[in-house]
């Protein structure tokens, strides 16, 4: 029955643990809000810094409105060097040495005793750890009274971890600070009230310590979840979180509790921060250079300000890696902006040669439109006189049948007879449609008399009578570029024989500077290409 239980505790047990991990277990649109909100209190890190800078001009002003002896200034001192712990390591020892100093003065014992805890729990950042560690190990701890023993191993677990973080890559040495730590805590937690933030802490840190992760999650994680973001213990406990991450190789996880301890620690104004370092490596070791070259910058430049020699040890190792992968990622970016701006250059070329060409293609288009046009105007005047023609011999044709209709019924038919035979009613009628037909085809190709003489050999021109815009030759050359190219249709339009016809088209061609190609020349004059 009792195996039964056991196996069923340890079940549900399990399950719990699982239940733990699956809510503690984070996405990567969690680690990029969480990025984003580290990137967006950066930005606003000034602020934070000048509330806190305000906080210690407010107590600096209250210290001096005092008398020099008068012990109510004790406290504010105390204030005052834990408002600058964290934010300017050596003015919270001055002012802790400074409040021992008073303390011991007025008989203060416990309170300069106090006074001297907080100053060795600050030492080791300023790098005086080997003189923490003496005046720290010369303290009878167990002769305190318990308050003052409570501040004694929260100094000692402080001091004997910051040592330990010298160490790293010393393991023996390391071991030997950590153990001292975690012996320390082990003894806080007896003396700290159960339920309490401090005992929850260290609870959590112990466990985590001493190879509990699980058992540390569960505490952290509730922890987290009762205290404001904003803390020193939620910067601290989202810290520990994370290493818990990264040892079980949730990357994501890891990079997702730096962010929210840089967060706390950002908007506490800390500035001796080691999340902000930490999370830089990590995004560095996932690719992210900008990111973690930022991260890093800003955590030593606080290092420095904050004059904690510890952490700009501890940042400036790393920077120098991350900031030459930075150079090289901005060489990089600029590689490709200047193959950008090649290509975009190239393109514009290859617009422009566009735009030139269409504007060229729009110009030829516009002069074929005007072309167009006046091909429609040449072919309404065209039909005009085309039209003219018809109408003058229909005329002429109802005139003559008058003319033979009068002489007939008057019985001259032998004048019409001889009217007839001579031919001179068909040559006045041919000459006037020469005329007409003349004006007409020069109207359509104007330059139709130069072009044909272009054709020809210097001595063979065509010469023109004073007032006669076309002759025989040139009628035929007409004929033939308005596509009348057979030479019987030719002889019965100029009312000549075919023979003649023939002849001229043969003197025409030997004219020719090209004979073999007169007539397709003649047949290009006036065209559109």
């Amino acid at each position: 029955m009792k195996k039964c239980l056991a196996v069923i505790l340890l079940s549900l047990l399990s399950l719990a643990g699982l239940r733990l991990d699956a809510a503690l277990d984070v996405n990567t649109p969690d680690v990029e809000a969480a990025l984003e909100d580290v990137d967006k209190e950066l930005d606003r890190r000034d602020i934070y810094l000048k509330r806190r800078s305000s906080r210690i001009d407010s107590l600096n002003r209250l210290i001096t409105e005092l008398p020099r002896r008068d012990v109510r200034r004790l406290d504010l001192i105390l204030q005052l060097g834990d408002c600058y712990a964290g934010y300017l390591t050596d003015s919270a020892i001055v002012n802790y040495e400074r409040g021992e100093a008073l303390s011991y003065r007025l008989g203060e014992l416990d309170k300069s005793m106090e006074f001297k805890l907080k100053r060795i729990a600050v030492l080791p950042v300023a790098g005086l750890g080997a003189m923490a560690v003496e005046m720290y190990e010369d303290i009878p701890i167990d002769s305190l009274s318990h308050d003052l023993r409570v501040v004694a191993l929260e100094a000692g677990r402080q001091m004997y971890s910051y040592q330990a973080s010298f160490f790293v890559s010393y393991r023996d040495e390391y071991d030997r600070w950590l153990d001292k730590s975690i012996d320390i805590q082990r003894q806080l937690l007896e003396e700290l009230p159960e339920g309490s933030e401090k005992y929850q802490f260290n609870q959590g840190e112990y466990f985590y310590l001493t190879g509990r992760p699980s058992e540390a999650k569960a505490v952290l994680h509730d922890l987290l979840d009762s205290i404001p973001g904003n803390t020193n213990i939620a910067a601290r406990a989202s810290h520990i979180m994370s290493m818990i991450s990264k040892n079980r190789g949730d990357t994501d996880s890891q990079i997702y509790y730096l962010a929210k301890s840089a967060v706390a620690d950002i908007q506490s104004a800390t500035r001796e921060m080691v999340s902000l370092q930490e999370l830089g490596i990590a995004l560095y070791d996932r690719q992210e250079t900008a990111r973690a070259y930022e991260y890093l910058s800003v955590a030593l430049a606080y290092a420095v300000d904050c004059h904690a020699s510890m952490r700009i040890l501890q940042t400036s190792e790393a920077l120098p890696v991350i900031s030459a992968a930075y150079r090289d990622s901005l060489a990089l970016s600029r590689r490709r902006l200047y193959f950008a701006i090649g290509a975009m250059a190239l393109m514009l070329v290859a617009v422009i040669t566009i735009l030139i060409k269409l504007r060229k293609e729009m110009a030829h288009m516009e002069k074929l439109q005007m072309v167009l046009a006046n091909a429609n105007r040449v072919k309404e005047m065209y039909m005009s006189q085309f039209l003219n023609l018809c109408t003058i011999y229909m005329n002429k044709l109802n005139q003559f049948c008058k003319i033979a209709e009068r002489k007939i019924s008057t019985g001259h038919a032998d004048d019409l007879y001889k009217m007839t035979k001579s031919g001179r009613f068909v040559e006045e009628q041919s000459q006037e449609f020469y005329d007409t037909f003349d004006k007409a085809f020069l109207h359509i190709y104007p330059t139709f008399v130069a072009d044909v003489n272009a054709l020809f050999k210097p001595e063979d021109k065509i010469v023109l009578k004073e007032g006669e815009l076309m002759n025989t030759d040139l009628r035929i050359l007409a004929f033939m570029r308005l596509g009348v190219e057979e030479s019987t249709r030719i002889a019965q339009v100029l009312n000549y024989s075919v023979h003649t016809i023939y002849a001229y088209r043969n003197r025409l061609k030997n004219r020719a500077i090209d004979r073999d190609n007169f007539e397709s020349e003649i047949m290009k004059i006036g065209s559109l290409s």
